[in-house]
């Protein structure tokens, strides 16, 4: 299966893993063949991809390092919650859900993340585009969890850090959504607006009895850098709380893995392999160097059922990235460097073949797909 962006959809391709709204309602489940017309309904609806069946690994099965049911009700709840949140302004005191009705939600993250410590990040969330806050909370909390997995917290460290990272954007509920929601770059003037946002959550969580002082600091510092260029206050380095700076660090890369509201216009979703090493050189400089290590330790730099060429010109697809080799998986090779076909597809593990790099990740493999058909005909 891959994940394919809406526009590069095609009819007859088949759902392989089902489409959810914010409220955890099924939009498409698995099996359902796509036509056109429900293609041109998922761009109208603001889905920016599906995962699709792979004809060259119809057998491949990704795994998730958390469940489908799982993050399902996690963003259903994170969306009762902020929407609760939204509503309530301008009025005071504290909302009619809070940070007591996130603990199972959170507990329930980490009992998965613990269970699955061998598998690694190789699927993207997908989410609709104007609800990109709630499942963007979900994936900061386990991202973030995972890292602390890594760096050795303990159980109630790992809860303490997975509720701070849940909530970290509550303060977004009282931006304006013709900001937040912009289709475009912001203006100096709207950026400083969205930046109250961080004073906002730690306003918001004040007024919560059953959010730690945790939750406030992480709501305030997880736009702070290691270099002292972040904001609000120009935090550097060891002034900033290390679950701050994990959740800092994995905010950053799901924003940068996920297709945005505002860079609808110009720019879609960055390949993992390009958020990978924009952070992996981030170390010291915008992240802390430790923390950067304990979360790349999870990544897939290159997803299970990517499409990749090799530094050879044999064309394989990834089956599956070991822990501890990030930027070294196991590809199954299925076309020569002539783009033929292999009569014996064969695998290569490139942490055993370092004179084999992937030069190129093919992103549209129906063109690729098509190509090679016309060539053989």
């Amino acid at each position: 299966m891959r994940r394919i962006p809406v526009h590069l959809l095609r009819p007859g391709m088949r759902v392989a893993r089902p489409v959810h709204n914010g409220s955890g309602q099924v939009l498409l489940n698995t099996g359902v063949v796509l036509t056109q017309r429900f293609i041109d309904r998922l761009k109208l609806m603001g889905v920016p991809a599906v995962y699709v069946g792979d004809d060259l690994l119809p057998d491949l099965i990704i795994d998730d390092v958390i469940s489908e049911e799982t993050r399902t009700r996690a963003i259903a709840k994170v969306k009762t919650l902020m929407t609760a949140h939204a509503r309530q302004q301008p009025a005071m005191g504290r909302a009619l859900i809070g940070a007591r009705d996130m603990f199972g939600t959170v507990n329930d993250i980490i009992d998965e993340l613990l269970k699955n410590q061998k598998l690694m990040v190789n699927l993207v969330d997908i989410r609709l585009l104007d609800e990109y806050t709630f499942g963007h909370s979900v994936n900061v909390c386990v991202l973030a969890v995972l890292t602390g997995i890594s760096l050795g917290y303990s159980r109630t460290g790992l809860f303490q850090l997975g509720m701070s990272a849940l909530l970290h954007d509550i303060g977004k509920t009282r931006i304006p959504l013709h900001i937040l929601n912009k289709p475009g770059p912001l203006t100096a003037e709207e950026f400083e607006i969205i930046k109250r946002h961080c004073q906002y959550g730690l306003d918001i969580l004040k007024g919560d009895p059953d959010a730690s002082p945790l939750c406030r600091i992480v709501a305030m510092q997880h736009h702070e850098r290691y270099n002292g260029q972040g904001y609000p206050r120009g935090l550097k380095g060891v002034e900033i709380h290390q679950f701050a700076a994990i959740t800092g660090l994995v905010d950053m890369y799901d924003a940068l893995t996920a297709d945005r509201v505002y860079r609808r216009a110009y720019r879609r979703a960055y390949p993992p392999h390009e958020a990978f090493e924009m952070l992996a050189g981030s170390g010291n400089f915008l992240f802390d160097f430790e923390v950067v290590q304990a979360f790349l330790a999870n990544v897939a730099a290159y997803p299970t059922g990517s499409l990749v060429r090799l530094s050879s010109g044999e064309i394989g697809v990834v089956v599956e990235t070991v822990r501890g080799y990030s930027l070294y998986p196991r590809v199954r090779l299925l076309f020569s460097a002539g783009r033929e076909p292999l009569s014996e597809p064969y695998e290569v593990w490139l942490a055993e073949h370092r004179d084999l790099t992937i030069i190129e990740v093919i992103e549209d493999y129906w063109e690729f797909s098509t190509e090679i058909t016309r060539e053989a005909t």
